[in-house]
Parts: C-alpha cells; sequence; structure tokens
C-alpha cells in the first residue's frame, strides 16, 4: 500500500485528502493515515535510510510531494535555464489570456478557457513566466500577471508591445453569407 500511495502522490496535480488517497488504493483511511506517516518518515530518512530530495507535505487539506527547501534553487535553475522544453498549447493558451487580460485570477483565466488551468498556472509560475501581482481582500482571489522573463523571452520591452489581437479574432459573420 505505501509504494501504492507514492505511486498516485507522484503524479497528483494537487493536494490529496485522506479520503481521495483511501479510495485510489482501497483501503481504509485509518491505515492510509498510518502509510502516509510511515512515507513521511521514509522520505526524511527517520529509519536510517537516505534523506530524499522530496518531501511529503500535508498542505491545507491533503498531502502532496515537494521539493525539499534547500533543493529549490537547484530546480528552478533546472527549470528555467537547463531544460528548455516548450510550453504545451494549453500552457501558450493560459499565457495568452494572462498576458493580455491581466492582472487575472485563475477562475477568471479557467472561465475564458473553459478548463481547469490550475497545473498550467503552477508551470507557468514555476517557470517564472508569470507571478502573482496581488491578493483579492475580498475573495482572496489571487491575480497573476506576466514577469520580466516573459518579456524576455519575446523579445519585447513591455506588455504594450504584444501584437493587438483584434485583427486575428473572427469577425463573427462567417457562416451567414446566405441570409437574405
Amino acid at each position: 500500500m505505501d509504494r501504492a500511495l507514492e505511486a498516485v502522490l507522484m503524479v497528483a496535480d494537487e493536494p490529496q485528502s485522506l479520503v481521495n488517497l483511501a479510495t485510489a488504493v482501497g483501503r481504509p483511511v485509518a491505515a492510509v493515515r498510518q502509510a502516509i506517516a510511515r512515507l513521511v518518515a521514509d522520505f526524511d530518512g527517520e529509519s536510517g535510510g537516505v534523506r530524499r530530495g522530496f518531501e511529503l507535505r500535508e498542505v491545507g487539506s491533503g498531502w502532496r510531494i515537494y521539493v525539499r527547501g534547500e533543493y529549490d534553487d537547484v530546480v528552478r535553475d533546472y527549470v528555467l535555464n537547463q531544460n528548455p522544453s516548450r510550453l504545451s498549447q494549453a500552457a501558450l493558451e493560459t499565457l495568452a489570456v494572462i498576458a493580455y487580460k491581466q492582472p487575472i485570477s485563475r477562475g477568471q483565466v479557467a472561465a475564458i478557457r473553459a478548463v481547469n488551468v490550475d497545473s498550467v498556472v503552477r508551470t507557468l509560475l514555476g517557470r517564472g513566466l508569470i507571478s502573482e501581482v496581488y491578493t483579492d481582500s475580498e475573495t482572496g482571489a489571487i491575480h497573476y500577471g506576466t514577469t520580466d522573463l516573459l518579456l524576455t523571452q519575446l523579445g519585447i520591452n513591455s506588455i504594450e508591445e504584444l501584437p493587438h489581437i483584434s485583427p486575428l479574432l473572427a469577425d463573427g459573420a462567417e457562416g451567414f453569407d446566405d441570409i437574405r
């Protein structure tokens, strides 16, 4: 069960509750709680094993695997400089929405794209292309904006230099030629 939980946690995009984990492995919540405690100890090297570069943390209402704080700089350098992988179509679309509508909340981006954008926003944050601009005092929603790194990557000096989007959009007349 411990290794099954470890595998589920490795692919989870967001913290997993004990109930979700118990459902995933088909075991009682109490047994999963004990297994989580064993995994935390195992990853921390408490039983004489190797202390891993990642840790299992309880965050909010669930558990998730995170990079240990002491390796943040190494991982940040790798993601930003050593791993020049291309952005997915979903990431590019989300980045465009944020760039043109900033500052904008994750919920507003999701409404525009009509899909969940949580993992994509995390990816863009991790790559340093967007940052948290402010938190709305009434709703608690975090609003995002683009960073200087994005401007550098695009070869522009300010967000105002982005091309106007309206000429690229359909005018809505398509399909109405036959109507008289």
